[in-house]
């Protein structure tokens, strides 16, 4: 079985597959004081409560956007699971050309996420991750990364209400039933959901535009996604296993040529 991990800002997403089906998945809070007894504990705990034995998994990738806990993370991974994992960076294969005019800027998990969009999806593509941040990456017909817009995540600009206002309270992230709010906090509600929902359409037709592709598959991951993809016909497709299957077709990519 393959473990695959992939760290973000906010959270720490691991799944395992076996062959080509995802078994599986986890997900715990980024934590950079763990030390790497901590991380391997947990790990093995998780498959435990699955019935997933350490012995049963006999590969780790790893994408990371938070190198503090690199160190601890694969020294947990090498001492309890007698596996070397292999981490997405520089040097690894992944199909994609980044075209960008200073490719090593472009983060593990952005790579990882093109790759499975392209792969499963074809090109050209469109790929948005609505994660801590959220991040839009066009990927060319021909498998390069043409092009990445950066935004705010929709937790980012909501703490950024709550904590930069004095009278504004700590709400729910989620889609209000009218943008005619008649109360603070659904009002807050619809100025974050909506406003994000007019941000993507916006930043997609744009983005297309002065690439000048008419035809282009939109394909949206991470957590907040869905209520973003469910409120917008310009979202084809909502994945929220996008970067874990990007993870697996990056360890079949690299794997030792018998």
């Amino acid at each position: 079985m393959l473990l695959v991990i992939d760290v973000g800002n906010t959270n720490i997403t691991l799944g395992v597959f076996e062959d080509v089906k995802l078994k599986t998945t986890f997900r715990l809070i980024t934590n950079t004081a763990r030390t790497s007894d901590e991380f391997g504990l947990v790990i093995r705990d998780l498959l435990c409560a699955k019935n997933i034995s350490l012995d049963d998994i006999t590969a780790v990738t790893i994408a990371s956007v938070v190198p503090k806990i690199m160190y601890s993370l694969t020294a947990g991974i090498i001492k309890y699971l007698s596996i070397n994992p292999l981490v997405v960076g520089s040097g690894t294969k992944t199909g994609i050309k980044i075209i960008t005019s200073n490719p090593k800027e472009v983060g593990a998990d952005r790579i990882v996420d093109a790759v499975a969009a392209f792969e499963i999806y074809g090109g050209p593509v469109l790929v948005i991750d609505f994660g801590t941040a959220i991040t839009y990456d066009l990927i060319a017909a021909d498998g390069s990364f043409a092009a990445a817009v950066t935004c705010p995540g929709l937790r980012i600009a909501a703490n950024a209400l709550w904590t930069d206002t004095a009278k504004l309270p700590e709400i729910e992230i989620a889609m209000p039933d009218t943008i005619l709010a008649k109360d603070t906090v659904t009002s807050m509600q619809a100025g974050l959901v909506f406003g994000c929902i007019g941000q993507t359409e916006y930043i997609i037709k744009r983005m297309l535009s002065e690439a000048g592709i008419k035809e282009c598959r939109v394909v949206a991951t991470g957590g907040l996604g869905k209520i973003i993809a469910d409120a917008t016909e310009i979202i084809e497709v909502y994945d929220v296993n996008l970067t874990l299957k990007g993870l697996k077709i990056i360890t079949d990519k690299n794997k030792p040529v018998k």
